[in-house]
């Protein structure tokens, strides 16, 4: 049938057409069916959406994403017709019975993943037959293999290529701003592409948003990388393993993250970079995405399995993951931290350790130093860690003049303080995250958490346990009443709760 196009104002991450019910009825489609649109020689196949009012007959609307990619205007004539389902379909069916795909049949389901063919139903039965019916080694490594073949790749010129990546879960997680100029600076390559928070308060990408640009392309990587050394940069804004940004999209409302495409989505990106040499960050600790040693022993073999079948040199660390890196959790106000360590040359020993101890064990795996803890350390003391990030904050379009009292944070604050003198005993890191959330972060950049104490630090009554930023005062409130409900930090002798009747 022929329509009018008519561009709609509805942002979409894949393509999408809105019909007249009645329209819809004669072309024998149904809400979520595909149809082809075609305008001259360029064609699309989109999930139709129904409508009574927001399109007339004889109209077709287009989603953002469509009309682009048909590079049409409002009133011009396009061919819409009824598309058979993907082949993908039947075997994202296939894997929900417990059988085995082969290569070829995992990918056609990661192009049809990257080409936005399967709807958000058919993708999401993926994810979770996946994780449900799982995923032997040799269906993870041809699901990584697709996600970087269906994707843009860096091949760098000259150097060794390393590179690093937390699977995340912890809050203050900012130890990439101080490794990434550290091992720069040692003469090795780390184009560093980062995720933005999906739950967290802010991901490391969010954080190096408030200092440079982040919104690089592939070719703009490559250039800075080999200009300074190295580069943190959105992972998002290039076409790096695209799958598994699309993968990632329909986990998050379900807040599940399958250990094959966890596998995947890590060694693709690292793979697609040009790496050689990797370390995976395993936090683990109560609040965590794991919580016990012996999953976290069971996934750093998985990554090193995993690497080993790609020709990656990976090596993990678990790390403690109890309680938060540093005490800054929010995007301005871990950058502000983490630029203050770097100029001090000293700060908050989870910071510090744990980024001279990653950037020291890529030293290892290089052949730089013998002890490369000790050599990270002699780096970053000497200068050189914040000489180089302020190359490459320079690099990416940002102040490489800016100070840590520059960053400005949430001008609403609010303080919470201990009713009992004591010893803090526990830091809740989800709850941490969630006042920090509440509070506006990662959206509002001002808007964070500052933990004044940490487990074992003594306390007094009265004493500062945490700070909440925010830009805006009804933020603030929401975020007060999370802290103290929610009992972010729990000092010995600390009444939590109270039952019963009072008086006689």
């Amino acid at each position: 049938m022929i329509f009018k196009a008519v561009r709609v104002p509805f942002k979409s991450g894949r393509y999408a057409v809105i019909l007249n019910e009645e329209d819809a009825s004669e072309l024998g489609v149904r809400e979520g069916d595909r149809v082809r649109v075609r305008f001259g020689r360029t064609g699309v196949v989109a999930t139709v959406q129904i409508t009574r009012e927001i399109v007339e007959r004889g109209f077709v609307g287009l989603t953002d994403l469509a009309s682009r990619e048909l590079g049409i205007s409002d009133g011009v004539e396009v061919d819409v017709y009824p598309s058979p389902k993907p082949k993908s379909v039947e075997l994202i069916k296939k894997k929900t019975r417990g059988e085995k795909l082969n290569q070829d049949e995992i990918r056609k389901i990661v192009e049809d993943i990257t080409n936005n063919a399967l709807s958000e139903v058919e993708l999401t039965a993926f994810v979770i037959s996946s994780m449900l019916r799982g995923m032997d080694f040799d269906e993870i490594e041809w699901l990584t293999r697709a996600m970087i073949e269906t994707g843009e790749r860096i091949e760098f010129d000259r150097g060794t290529v390393v590179d690093k990546h937390s699977i995340g879960g912890v809050p203050g997680n900012k130890i990439s701003l101080l490794i990434v100029p550290t091992v720069a600076a040692a003469g090795l390559l780390i184009p560093k592409t980062a995720s933005r928070a999906i739950t967290s308060a802010s991901g490391t990408a969010d954080t190096m948003e408030v200092l440079a640009n982040v919104n690089l392309s592939v070719d703009e990587i490559k250039e800075i990388t080999e200009k300074v050394g190295g580069v943190i940069a959105w992972g998002g804004a290039t076409n790096i393993a695209p799958a598994d940004d699309k993968i990632i999209r329909v986990e998050h409302p379900l807040s599940i993250d399958p250990r094959p495409q966890l596998l995947a989505s890590v060694m693709a990106k690292k793979g697609s970079v040009g790496a050689k040499h990797v370390v995976i960050d395993i936090p683990v600790g109560e609040g965590a995405k794991i919580e016990k040693m012996d999953v976290g022993r069971s996934l750093s073999n998985d990554f090193i399995e995993l690497g080993r079948r790609l020709g990656l040199n990976v090596m993990t660390a678990i790390t403690y993951g109890g309680q938060p890196i540093g005490r800054a959790i929010g995007p301005a106000i871990e950058a502000k931290e983490a630029l203050k360590t770097m100029e001090d040359r000293h700060g908050p020993s989870s910071l510090v350790e744990k980024s001279l101890g990653i950037a020291g064990i890529l030293f290892e795996m290089t052949g730089i130093a013998a002890n490369g803890y000790q050599h990270a350390r002699k780096i970053f003391e000497s200068g050189k860690t914040l000489e180089k990030f302020r190359e490459i904050v320079a690099a990416q379009g940002g102040d490489e003049n800016i100070k840590a009292e520059d960053i400005a944070v949430g001008d609403k604050t609010y303080t919470l303080t201990s009713s009992v003198e004591g010893a803090v005993v526990s830091v809740n890191n989800k709850s941490i995250v969630k006042i920090a959330r509440t509070a506006g972060a990662p959206k509002d950049k001002g808007a964070g958490v500052y933990v004044h104490k940490k487990r074992g630090e003594v306390v007094k009554a009265g004493d500062p346990l945490l700070t909440i930023y925010a830009e805006k005062e009804w933020k603030l409130d929401n975020a007060i009443e999370v802290a103290n409900t929610e009992r972010p930090i729990v000092v010995s002798g600390m009444v939590l709760e109270v039952h019963g009747k009072r008086g006689v």
